[in-house]
């Protein structure tokens, strides 16, 4: 049998083992505050403090003069040990597991006075192996909702029993556990919220770099031309084509000005939206053929197929806006001499396909692309944009009650297909 040792012996080893068990995952210590953080980190870099858990067990394995005590927080499809005490709890990884089940389906102390005794552990391999366990008291962890949490438990190597004091204190230890797991649960929600917080900070800096460029740019072109028109002494043609520049960049800044808005009033579900009985095709091929010169200065082969007619419940400005946006997409977003192909298709659910032979999107950035004034970086290295184009798109066919989906694989192109719901009947004659 293994000799009783005193139950703090072999912690900092045991500590340094779920190091290496956890791989890189970082043991928090007091010094980093309640979430472990130093500084912003994303999502899943913070750990529960185990030397706190460990202090908790350490506490147990004291007051109820038992040579091992564990702290087991229930994980996502296994069980973690957070927290433990004395020199034979490294052989309980696995094995101890055992006893945990009928605690947690018991729920309130279990005491096993002699596991050898006890059918239900006689065989366990902690028992009859490593540590040799024949004495073992655990308490379920209850949160608020009424889940089992966790197991805060005490072990020894002799038959034996807890006094009425030891167990008050070892119920009292497991609620102060389960207490600090919330504590530390709490924590990690705000880490996420922080780190989206700064996401989300991070996004308006962007946005604000964005759109001093995408406004600096077209105001000194401007400035520099109307100052060279002012001037004077230039013939017809050149004062012609410096106004032409000068109306084309006054035209960019106010269809950035108009997107603004848009994109402000769709967030705060104040826009302006009259949707009616509209021709689906004939919208469409409106977008197309607003679309066909720039794709043709593209050497782009564009495609519509379509039904001579489909009827649809929409605003048709509105969805024309957001069609046009992503048919732009794809224009820029294909290299020279690409293939774009637009379907209209209903199965009653109205559908628009567009479909291209672009750069793709990597499938991280897929989830994020409907994010306000977010650009993947594949968009960044092609050509400028503010983030508003496909934020707008999603926001005005969910307006219309319908979805988009992006299907996309780096290299090979990118199929966007949006749905809008069956038109409703028209009511029945009194």
């Amino acid at each position: 049998m293994t000799e009783a040792r005193d139950p703090a012996e072999g912690t900092e080893r045991l500590q340094e083992q779920d190091r290496k068990r956890l791989g890189d995952t970082r043991i928090a210590t007091d010094e980093q505050g309640p979430g472990g953080r130093e500084g912003a980190s994303p999502p899943g870099s913070a750990v529960l403090m185990e030397p706190d858990f460990s202090a908790l067990a350490t506490s147990a394995a004291l007051a109820c003069k038992a040579p091992i005590a564990l702290v087991s927080v229930m994980g996502a499809g296994d069980r973690r040990l957070t927290g433990r005490a004395g020199a034979g709890a490294e052989d309980l990884d696995e094995q101890a597991l055992s006893f945990f089940p009928c605690t947690v389906q018991d729920r309130e102390l279990l005491e096993v006075p002699d596991a050898c005794g006890d059918a239900r552990f006689h065989d366990d391999p902690a028992v009859t192996g490593e540590p040799g366990v024949r004495f073992y008291a655990g308490v379920p962890m209850i949160g608020r909702s009424g889940n089992v949490l966790g197991v805060f438990c005490v072990m020894d190597h002799r038959p034996r029993h807890l006094s009425d004091d030891q167990r008050r204190i070892l119920r009292s230890l497991a609620a102060s556990a389960t207490a600090l797991l919330k504590t530390y649960r709490y924590a990690r929600q705000s880490d996420h919220i922080i780190y989206g917080l700064q996401e989300v900070q991070d996004l308006k800096d962007q946005f604000l770099r964005t759109v001093n460029h995408e406004l600096r740019t077209p105001l000194t072109s401007i400035r520099g031309y109307l100052q060279l028109v002012r001037e004077g002494g230039l013939d017809e043609a050149t004062e012609h084509r410096f106004l032409q520049v000068i109306e084309r960049n006054s035209e960019h800044i106010l269809k950035m000005i108009d997107e603004l808005l848009l994109m402000s009033s769709l967030n705060a579900r104040t826009a302006v939206f009259t949707p009616e009985r509209v021709d689906l095709v004939a919208v469409v091929r409106r977008v197309v053929g607003d679309a066909a010169a720039a794709a043709e200065s593209r050497g782009h082969t564009l495609r519509l197929e379509a039904p001579p007619s489909m009827t649809a419940w929409a605003d048709a400005r509105r969805l024309q806006h957001a069609l046009d946006h992503l048919l732009d997409n794809a224009i820029k977003y294909t290299p020279d001499g690409g293939m774009i192909e637009v379907a209209v298709t209903a199965d009653p659910a109205r559908r628009i396909r567009i479909r291209d032979t672009g750069i793709g999107i990597a499938p991280g950035e897929v989830e994020r692309i409907f994010e306000d004034f977010y650009r993947s970086p594949q968009a960044e290295e092609v050509t400028g944009g503010t983030g508003m184009g496909l934020p707008l798109v999603d926001k005005i066919i969910q307006l219309h009650g319908g979805s988009v989906r992006i299907d996309s694989e780096p290299g090979k192109g990118t199929s966007v297909r949006v749905t809008l719901p069956v038109p409703p009947s028209d009511p029945s004659p009194d």
